[in-house]
């Protein structure tokens, strides 16, 4: 066992060079991790969820409507697989976190300043940490903390921290032979200081310990599960009862009373039915153990159950009798217990009946129990708000990606919106939402569903992208008009032209077929398949139709399930022709010629293809590179293609804007072999300088070249301009800023460890280092790619308020994160 203690990981939200503020993130979106236990809804409001190798501060009421991520804590080498409040079973508000990993160990973060920093690690375990629970308590000596994990080398650890100690100790661990626990849940007993500890797990057994001198000692094994219990909660009663719930695979959840006995007894009469009771010994007391009640209503497995927040009476915190629970079957119940029958009914249940998504893996009440949230397969919340009456309505939360990012690409005309793709097989749009005097951003369109993983993406005009999977075609997308009314309500876009100039052969919306892979179009008059209810009508052959989608006037953005089902973009075209699965993609700012590439091992499949925007018509093959082609980028003027590659190599053609030419004009003008080209290892990313006279690349040899047209250019007139950057580590990403910046170039490069880093070059001076953006701002895994807003300004910025002073710049990376910083241009010029 060893502690870390650690200061350096400080969460700062912005970077300081030269004591100037150059970056400041304006957005961040990211998926949940695929865990049970992975999000804790705290009593200071916040919700912390483990993504991907980092945890996420989520602040569900940033603005009055919708909240956002606020930041994201790096210290972990692995998946976050549980996070967990200290405190959070009292009123006061919680100031530490614990979250544990894949990695084996747990850390402790702490609050100051509205910044978290680590404070200290927590090593021993030998196999994944799966799950943890905190108590915190006031002693004669002081505040006592303790965390205990769970882990899958079949231990749990207990950890102490005695009051006025800075550092965890692990005072105990438990050890389950060849099983292992799943969830672990503490508190204390009635009236005492003696903490209780309840263990379950793959045994389908309910193991509760209690402490006794200073060792936690097993008092009583309780079985009635019939499959793997995937979580358990101990909740204080006012009347001094203690209540613990446990799920299962079972589909059912149990109940159990833990209440003080002045002596011990084995039955207690309960009119006709009779409830074995068993008890439990500590510190002279004597506890009754009994199940109360087993709440049978989930089809699929119960992955979690939650009692609702102690609420104030009179000054005192009281336990309300309400328990939710997630499952597999897509829904989360809320239960009360009957205060006449003392019989638990099912009082609501909410999540959605069919649709392609999987089951929740867990859910969360909110501090004053008045909405609940829940987590899936998908990564994404589910969020619902009580209204009156018992009434609940679904809420908008934060969303993002729940694997790795792929490819972005901004909206080219006005900059107004961002799209990106991911190996979650989806396509996702962030937009601003200006609603009163506020402007944050969302993900308020989804407009690509489909089964199989995501590569690459293009914009080929404002309303209509190309994206390529790991299939071997590819797939053209344009938007609806319903998109484009919700972008008017909820962006403030004016759109009014868009939708007049294709008054008829303007797609309503799209619906996937079953079974399909394409997104088919919507019209208005097109029936719908539902009946007035609602409720999906089925055909003549008893099978139910299409899913179709309905057409919704969205203000805010939307929630999670009309983001699946009433948000997709219908697919106009499909591309055939390469031999593989696409890799990279681009089009000419002109939207008349889009140039692919697939995946190739050879050089007769690493080839580009041309494609005729306006027939779709394959008008030439370019031929070149001898392995993958790992991107395409066209200069601003739209004649020129520059293609890298993995063959370390790049590839310069003159292409001609207008189609009619293409098949005269085109050739290769420069190309790098193994003797000229500067770099030794793959080629991943090209960018071209605003004015198209300079194009730079970045490569797994940690360099970064600038390049161009010199006199003493050695292929073709074109050569490298000046020494190259050595970013110390494999640059993985790169792009250069839409404008000058005191006459000089801005570059900014994404690296293989999640890093970002920001340059100004000229020929005099070469790389000057502006910035540089650790992974507590950036990414904790590799920079997929970056890409700066086409315009000058931001997005949030009404327009020509602050043109000259910000630029914008997202990023994606491997940690399913994309994000949107702003640059200050006034600081990178002082």
């Amino acid at each position: 066992m060893h502690q870390d203690q650690s200061s350096s990981n400080k969460k700062k939200s912005y970077f300081r060079f030269a004591g100037m503020k150059i970056f400041s993130e304006g957005y961040i979106s990211s998926g949940c991790n695929r865990t049970p236990n992975s999000v804790d809804w705290g009593n200071n409001g916040l919700i912390a969820y483990g993504s991907c190798k980092g945890v996420a501060i989520y602040d569900p009421k940033l603005d009055e409507r919708c909240g956002a991520v606020i930041c994201t804590l790096s210290g972990h080498k692995a998946r976050v697989n549980c996070v967990k409040w200290i405190g959070n079973n009292s009123v006061a508000e919680e100031c530490e976190l614990v979250s544990g990993s894949t990695d084996t160990t747990a850390i402790v973060w702490k609050r100051v300043d509205k910044q978290f920093e680590r404070n200290c690690t927590l090593i021993g375990h030998t196999g994944p940490v799966n799950a943890i629970d905190t108590l915190y308590s006031e002693t004669k000596e002081g505040a006592r903390t303790l965390v205990v994990s769970a882990s899958s080398d079949s231990t749990v650890k207990i950890w102490e921290r005695k009051p006025d100690c800075g550092e965890f100790t692990c005072i105990q661990t438990l050890s389950f032979g060849n099983g292992f626990a799943l969830d672990v849940s503490i508190t204390l007993l009635p009236d005492s200081n003696v903490p209780i500890l309840a263990c379950v797990g793959d045994d389908m057994k309910v193991h509760l310990y209690t402490e006794n001198s200073g060792q936690f000692v097993k008092g009583i094994s309780l079985p009635g599960h019939e499959d793997w219990i995937r979580s358990c909660e101990f909740s204080q009663q006012s009347d001094g009862d203690i209540l613990l719930a446990t799920s299962s695979q079972d589909t059912f959840i149990r109940i159990w009373r833990l209440s003080p006995r002045q002596q011990q007894s084995t039955e207690q009469d309960n009119g006709e039915l009779k409830l074995k009771e068993t008890t439990i010994s500590t510190s002279g007391k004597c506890f009754a153990v009994i199940l109360e009640s087993v709440l049978a209503g989930h089809e699929g497995w119960v992955y979690a159950a939650h009692w609702a927040p102690p609420v104030l009476q009179h000054g005192v915190p009281t336990q309300t009798m309400c328990l939710l629970s997630a499952s597999m079957d897509k829904t989360m119940i809320v239960w009360r217990q009957d205060e006449e029958s003392g019989v638990w009914l099912e009082q609501v249940r909410v999540g959605e009946v069919g649709g392609n998504t999987l089951g929740l893996y867990g859910c969360q009440f909110s501090p004053d129990g008045s909405s609940i949230l829940g987590h899936g397969y998908q990564g994404a919340f589910h969020l619902w708000h009580q209204q009156q009456d018992n009434l609940w309505s679904p809420g908008v939360a934060v969303s993002g990606h729940f694997d790795s990012v792929e490819d972005i690409a901004w909206d080219p005309e006005n900059g107004n919106y961002l799209l990106s793709v991911g190996l979650d097989q989806t396509t996702r749009l962030h937009a601003i939402w200006r609603h009163e005097d506020k402007v944050s951003w969302h993900e308020i369109a989804r407009p690509q569903v489909h089964g199989y993983d995501m590569t690459c993406l293009c914009m080929i005009n404002k309303y209509k992208f190309a994206s390529g999977a790991d299939e071997k075609v590819s797939r053209i997308f344009e938007a609806p008009k319903n998109f484009k009314e919700n972008l008017d309500s909820i962006c403030g876009i004016d759109t009014s032209k868009d939708i007049a100039s294709h008054p008829s052969d303007l797609a309503e919306g799209a619906s996937v077929p079953a079974l399909g892979l394409s997104n088919k179009a919507v019209f208005s008059e097109q029936p719908q398949n539902l009946y007035e209810d609602g409720e999906l009508q089925p055909q003549k052959n008893g099978q139910y139709g299409e899913i179709y989608f309905k057409s919704v006037a969205l203000e805010c953005p939307p929630t999670e399930e009309h983001l699946l089902q009433n948000t997709l973009w219908p697919e106009t075209q499909k591309l055939y022709g390469h031999g593989f699965e696409i890799y990279s993609m681009a089009c000419n700012p002109q939207g008349t010629v889009l140039a692919t590439a697939c995946k190739a091992s050879k050089p007769e499949y690493a080839s580009i293809l041309l494609w005729d925007v306006s027939t779709w018509r394959q008008i030439f093959k370019l031929e070149s590179h001898t392995l993958t082609i790992t991107q395409l980028a066209f200069s601003h003027k739209g004649n020129q293609l520059l293609s890298v590659s993995r063959d370390r190599t790049w590839s310069l053609f003159e292409v001609p804007v207008k189609v009619s030419d293409v098949e005269e004009c085109v050739r290769c003008i420069a190309h790098t072999d193994k003797k000229t080209s500067v770099h030794s290892r793959i080629i991943w990313s090209c960018a071209w300088s605003h004015d198209d006279c300079h194009f730079v690349t970045a490569a797994r040899d940690k360099k970064v070249v600038m390049w161009g047209q010199t006199p003493e250019g050695t292929v073709c007139g074109y050569g490298s301009c000046g020494a190259p950057l050595d970013c110390g580590e494999a640059a993985t990403a790169v792009d250069m800023a839409p404008c000058e910046v005191k006459n000089r170039y801005l570059v900014t490069t994404g690296l293989e460890s999640g890093k970002i880093l920001l340059h100004l070059w000229d020929k005099t001076s070469s790389f000057q280092l502006m910035g540089a953006l650790d992974n507590n701002i950036s990414h904790q895994l590799t920079v997929k790619r970056l890409k700066f807003r086409p315009v000058l300004g931001r997005a949030e910025d009404k327009d020509g308020s602050t043109e000259s002073k910000y630029l914008q710049l997202a990023s994606c990376g491997a940690d399913h994160a994309v994000k949107i910083y702003d640059i200050s241009i006034e600081h990178l010029t002082n």
